[in-house]
């Protein structure tokens, strides 16, 4: 069966995407891992209605949803490789061996995140080791609260985690701030500490210092860290898409209507936008759907 959109991922992005399609009585195909970026987290903040639910359970029940349209079939499984076929099209192999065919693409298969190697920082992270503070500050309010960010802008970033609770930027032995930088962030309240970063301690999931190579331990609840991104897949890669250079990694360069530079080949979600949570990924998917029924009808 030749499907009109072949949906790679399944999460946020991939869902919002298939919806549009769904409703616009095209054949969906979404191919999903079931490894989405958030899993992590016990719950998602911040989305419209569904502030508090666990995102396992918002995939989930979008996935019911979605999956009431005849027109929608979902496969578990991962997409390893992808090319122009010669109907116009595209194909696409799966892991376990089945071919898939569509007309277009959407890819939505999302990043995974390079952390620091710190012990202790994997084992707490979405827990008490957080990437968005408007997804998981307000839970820690007025609590200690730590910054690691190896960018120009990890002071900037600082004043804005201290909105929520008293905060540390940590150097980890970095380039150290500059006279004026310091004033403003003492002028916040904000420590500096330069020092490198030995280990996270705290029972299980919770954080309640950071150790520093000389010792000394840094009472912290919770620390907040941008790291290092790639994409999921390199399906991007394999069909010809360009990319930018992100501030924390490669993004899958698209137009304003979510098409790469690829036609016929969309991207919406984490691979493909710079700032990064629930909601504006399920925003991408309803752009990149929308934008794809839209080529499908005016592609002459």
């Amino acid at each position: 069966m030749r499907h009109d959109a072949l949906i790679v991922g399944g999460s946020f992005a991939g869902l919002s995407a298939a919806m549009q399609l769904a409703r616009a009585r095209k054949k969906v195909c979404v191919v999903d891992a079931g490894a989405p970026r958030n899993r992590f987290a016990a719950a998602s903040h911040g989305f419209l209605g569904q502030d508090g639910t666990p995102p396992l359970k918002m995939i989930a029940d979008a996935r019911a949803k979605l999956l009431a349209y005849p027109n929608v079939t979902f496969i578990h499984g991962k997409v390893v490789g992808a090319h122009a076929d010669a109907a116009g099209g595209f194909a696409a192999s799966l892991e376990a061996g089945e071919q898939v065919s569509a007309a277009r693409l959407v890819l939505a298969f999302g990043v995974q995140d390079g952390f620091p190697e710190i012990d202790g920082v994997r084992e707490r992270w979405g827990a008490s080791v957080l990437h968005c503070p408007y997804c998981h500050g307000y839970e820690f309010s007025g609590r200690k609260l730590g910054l690691l960010l190896e960018s120009p802008h990890a002071p900037d970033h600082a004043m804005l985690i201290a909105e929520w609770g008293p905060a540390t930027l940590f150097l980890n032995g970095g380039n150290p701030v500059d006279d004026e930088v310091r004033a403003r962030l003492q002028a916040r309240g904000i420590a500096i500490e330069p020092g490198r970063i030995a280990a996270l301690e705290g029972p299980g999931q919770d954080l309640s210092a950071v150790r520093m190579h000389d010792g000394r331990r840094v009472p912290i609840d919770a620390l907040f860290l941008a790291p290092r991104i790639r994409p999921a897949s390199p399906l991007a890669g394999q069909l010809g898409c360009a990319f930018d250079d992100g501030p924390f990694g490669p993004i899958i360069r698209t137009d304003a209507m979510k098409m790469t530079t690829v036609p016929g080949v969309f991207a919406a979600g984490d691979a493909a936008m710079m700032m990064h949570n629930a909601t504006l990924a399920s925003a991408d998917g309803v752009m990149a759907g929308v934008s794809l029924h839209r080529s499908m009808v005016f592609e002459s």
